[in-house]
């Protein structure tokens, strides 16, 4: 029987302005087969808002600037590694682009990608992950209208 484990994570809804209104960097895994954005674990004595940050500039290879919390997702997960059966919590946050390549992510991802923000609500492999762009598109929705003349 597996054993029962807790995880506390962070990461962050990256994003910059485009041409057409405000664009969010997911990162690619499993032979391209998922659109994730970027997260990890909280390290002992580190705020959530600390591991978002550096998370996000570990697996995109770009800096940003704490705009907004954007809430928790959580959910359960098994690692055939230790076979632990893990409850996640994860702490997002909106996160405004800094500076940085997306050419510089680390090992664990295969790459990174720069998406129209309605384009990376739907490319988003997971629901609960929908669910947090969502809100980022709502805190961003006065960035995407044309200005008033």
């Amino acid at each position: 029987m597996a054993r029962k484990g807790r995880q506390i994570s962070a990461g962050g809804v990256l994003y910059r302005m485009g041409e057409a209104g405000p664009e969010v960097a997911l990162i690619s895994l499993k032979a391209g087969k998922v659109w994730a954005l970027p997260k990890g674990i909280v390290d002992e004595g580190e705020k959530p808002e600390q591991a978002a940050l550096r998370e996000v500039r570990e697996e995109t290879g770009m800096e940003g600037d704490i705009v907004a919390p954007l809430g928790y997702i959580k959910y359960f997960y098994y690692s055939r590694d230790d076979d632990t059966r893990y409850f996640k919590l994860v702490h997002f946050f909106l996160m405004r682009y800094l500076a940085g390549s997306e050419e510089d992510h680390d090992w664990e991802v295969e790459a990174v990608a720069w998406f129209p923000l309605e384009e990376s609500i739907k490319r988003a492999s997971y629901k609960t992950e929908r669910g947090v762009l969502q809100k980022a598109a709502a805190l961003l929705a006065p960035l995407s209208q044309p200005p008033v003349l």
